[in-house]
């Protein structure tokens, strides 16, 4: 019999009454700050923490239904918490802005679903980068694996789950911010739907294409997660057998050989599970970056305005680059992303899900020269971004791989998940 998820197995320790919220969570503490970086988070306050703790064990004891009752969460360090800096991963932001008075609505649906609040995390700066490397707050690395990035930008959403200060962690993925550190690190990840969540109180990088979502270890964690923080849509269609599209030939040349691995691996998981696998080459997908490139560079542009000094120097070239697009150029990058968008949909009313490389290296050394990683990752990542598409990371032992769904499909994505979550259990 296979071992209860992480967050299943809390849940029946709290019902036996072996341990509680305050208990637990003065234990995931302990772990704070493990990887050799000292990094993981930004910001944290521990006598905050375990004050949530108690009082959410004693919302439990007087029968409240909590669906994240004391589950250990760290949140991305872009989403105001009453009472703590929000820095978006820049000192300059951190000591500009005062501590915000009042949650976020990310951090507002954690409280109030039970979670316990570990801390806010590390992140590549202003979420405008894939590595994790940081000027201000150092480079995140991994707990496991101190030679290697975690990736980013939700660096330290993703060391905060693999060091065990947290069950969960929040991330946003605009072209792969979840997705690529979810992959590397060996954890799973969901990327919600392009629209689901709301961003008050959060730093956006890419209003175009920013998504919310969670880093976690245990796909059939997943359902859970995502009921418990978004209204979900309901399911859009129903299939007797699963179809999905297996990213195949000339589309993997770029890929390492551990990535194409785990790409085989989870293709023999899908037909076990009674999916029926074809290979795909969408060469179109080649032009992702390029669409999507100027119209983020000339959002964050916007948004940061007056500050590109602040900030590290690759950061500051983008957002120079962007300030420098006409609007007529990047109006040419929408139409372009409309007509990008509408032969997704076409592809998917083919197909049920799509099975692709979440990123085509599976590790990134520290220290290495990463001036060329950005846009190696993002040609993998950005076709799911122009889609709005909702994704899951199905972690592996050497490099995870990103399943996507149709735009709104995301309650039969994260469900079929759990399902390879079942078998992975099994194996």
């Amino acid at each position: 019999m296979a071992a209860l998820s992480p967050i299943a197995a809390l849940q029946a320790a709290y019902i036996a009454g072996t341990t509680d919220p305050a208990n637990r969570v003065r234990g995931t503490l302990a772990q704070t700050n493990s990887n050799t970086s000292r990094n993981t988070y930004i910001s944290v306050q521990p006598e905050w923490t375990l004050s949530e703790a108690a009082r959410v064990g004693q919302r439990g004891a007087s029968g409240e239904r909590l669906p994240l009752y004391g589950v250990p969460v760290a949140l991305k360090d872009c989403f105001d918490l009453d009472g703590f800096a929000t820095s978006s991963g820049s000192k300059f932001y951190a000591a500009r802005l005062p501590a915000p008075r009042e949650d976020s609505w990310v951090a507002a649906r954690l409280r109030a679903a039970g979670a316990v609040i570990t801390g806010k995390t590390h992140l590549h700066q202003l979420a405008y980068g894939i590595t994790g490397e940081n000027p201000d707050y150092g480079d995140c690395l991994q707990p496991a694996n101190a030679a290697l990035l975690t990736g980013g930008s939700s660096s330290g959403s993703a060391a905060a789950v693999q060091e065990g200060s947290a069950l969960a962690a929040i991330g946003t993925d605009t072209g792969g911010s979840i997705r690529t550190p979810a992959a590397l690190c060996g954890l799973a990840g969901y990327r919600a739907s392009l629209g689901l969540g709301d961003w008050r109180g959060g730093w956006h990088l890419s209003e175009t294409f920013d998504t919310i979502g969670w880093l976690f270890r245990d796909l059939r964690d997943a359902p859970l997660l995502a009921e418990a923080l978004f209204d979900l849509p309901s399911e859009t269609r129903s299939s007797q057998q699963l179809k999905v599209g297996v990213l195949s030939g000339a589309m993997l040349e770029d890929c390492d050989d551990a990535v194409r691995h785990a790409m085989f691996e989870w293709e023999q998981r899908l037909a076990h599970a009674g999916a029926a696998t074809q290979g795909i080459t969408p060469e179109w997908w080649r032009g992702a970056w390029d669409i999507y490139a100027p119209i983020q560079a000339q959002e964050a542009a916007r948004i940061h305005a007056g500050y590109y000094e602040q900030f590290a120097p690759a950061i500051a070239a983008r957002l120079a680059w962007g300030a420098s697009l006409t609007d007529a150029t990047v109006a040419t990058s929408r139409e372009q992303h409309t007509q990008f968008r509408a032969r997704m949909n076409a592809v998917f009313a083919e197909l049920d899900f799509i099975l692709a490389p979440a990123t085509p290296v599976s590790r990134l050394a520290a220290g290495a020269d990463h001036t060329e990683t950005r846009a190696l990752i993002l040609h993998h990542t950005t076709p799911g971004s122009l889609g709005g598409n909702p994704a899951l990371v199905l972690p592996g032992s050497f490099c995870g791989v990103q399943l996507m769904a149709v735009h709104g499909d995301d309650r039969r994505l994260l469900r079929f998940g759990a399902q390879l979550g079942d078998l992975l259990a099994t194996e």
